[in-house]
């Protein structure tokens, strides 16, 4: 393998039709390049789509009430209903398998009004009734001051988190925040927290245009009573979120006396089967990439096998001489295959290089920009170290055929040869 005389004629070979060397590398460089780039841009995409959920636990569920669509226990369809506060302890001592339930009420956004005044401005947000576990749930970064406690929701404290964009519409630049007071239907209250959205793009501005508040303030406050909007739900590791939706949904049936197959009281979505199905496409765009890049790869490799069937004929009265000389055909066959998987090492590592060159130049010139559902291209060694031992085992198949022709000579008809 590391014979002196053997690697110098495998250069001398390589350099003696220096063109044609280099459109036959030129084919196996570009294959693998195109794999790197195909699969950059696919985790590329993944990174961006990935990106657009902010950070959101991904085994959620999210729950609500709606009309009842069969009549069950002496009521009728159609009959409407609400969550309530003690549901939360209910569900949580009937279903270990929950790890964060949160409630949530809402008001304003596009359906409200000028709800949130400071001084003379007026603008229009969602204002949130929230538990502080609703932060593990959907994360916002906090930036200044403090998110929800319990302490303020057991002490019903009239207090809020921003968004940067209410910051932005009722504040002055350069303007505290911290410790001032906003006015939300006619009810202050005092701003503890201000903070950015995880999210990307449009989704991060209409997120940054909210107010958190207590739940237990909000409903005091807004004169919801006890009634909640709806539940957030997360399971705990290794227990499918769906499970937990069932079991929650089949236990407020029971609770509110509402037909076990009625499939209309209760909205929810399933965060988790979404995420599921987003993996299911990038896995099939990674499989994908990977078809496309191997056969493009291979058509490099099969030029390569050419070009040394050329190189075989060429050297036909060479090998006749090596072989009336004793070169047995072992020997005649490793050198055209080391010929083989040289040139197409060669060309692969350029072509390997050239790419993740290609992908790190893209993401520093995409920085920290919001670029909607693309961001960071990359490619991780692993998958490098399997695109070479692809590319290297091509090489040796590619070098096989020529090296069988290459021993099938008879010296006698070697040396004859034109």
């Amino acid at each position: 393998m590391f014979d002196r005389d053997k690697w110098q004629e495998v250069f001398h070979v390589l350099e003696k039709n220096k063109l044609r060397t280099f459109l036959t590398a030129f084919g196996v460089f570009w294959g693998i390049f195109m794999l790197i780039i195909l699969l950059g841009s696919g985790n590329g995409l993944r990174n961006g789509v990935v990106g657009d959920f902010g950070g959101h636990a991904t085994n959620s569920v999210f729950i609500w009430t709606q009309s009842t669509s069969m009549p069950y226990a002496g009521f009728q369809r159609g009959r409407r209903f609400n969550f309530h506060n003690a549901d939360i302890p209910y569900v949580l001592s009937n279903i270990p398998e929950i790890s964060v339930l949160s409630p949530r009420c809402q008001m304003g956004g596009h359906n409200g009004s000028n709800n949130v005044v400071r001084g003379l401005k007026t603008a229009a947000f969602n204002v949130y009734g929230d538990y502080p576990e609703y932060n593990l749930i959907e994360p916002v970064k906090i930036i200044k001051g403090r998110f929800l406690n319990q302490t303020d929701i057991k002490e019903k404290r009239k207090v809020c988190v921003i968004g940067m964009e209410v910051l932005n519409s009722l504040f002055l630049e350069g303007e505290e925040p911290i410790g001032d007071y906003i006015e939300i239907n006619g009810v202050n209250f005092k701003v503890v927290g201000l903070y950015k959205s995880n999210q990307k793009g449009n989704q991060r501005e209409e997120s940054e245009k909210s107010v958190f508040i207590p739940l237990t303030t909000f409903q005091r406050a807004f004169n919801w009573g006890d009634t909640i909007g709806w539940l957030s739900v997360t399971s705990i590791d290794n227990v499918p979120v769906s499970e937990v939706e069932d079991k929650v949904i089949a236990l407020l049936k029971q609770r509110y006396k509402i037909h076990p197959d009625d499939p209309r009281a209760f909205g929810h979505f399933n965060l988790e089967k979404e995420f599921i199905k987003m993996n299911g496409l990038f896995t099939g765009i990674s499989g994908l990439s990977w078809f496309v890049g191997v056969l493009t790869l291979i058509a490099g490799v099969i030029g390569v096998s050419n070009i040394m069937l050329i190189i075989v004929k060429e050297r036909t009265q060479e090998i006749g001489v090596r072989r009336a000389l004793g070169a047995t055909p072992l020997n005649i066959m490793s050198q055209i295959v080391i010929e083989s998987v040289f040139l197409t090492s060669i060309a692969g590592a350029v072509g390997v290089l050239a790419g993740t060159w290609i992908l790190v130049l893209v993401d520093t010139l995409m920085g920290e920009a919001d670029t909607g559902s693309f961001k960071h291209p990359e490619i991780n060694l692993y998958t490098i170290l399997i695109a070479l031992s692809i590319l290297i085992i091509s090489g040796a198949l590619a070098g096989l055929i020529p090296a069988q022709r290459a021993v099938r000579i008879k010296p006698i008809d070697a040396l004859r040869d034109e």
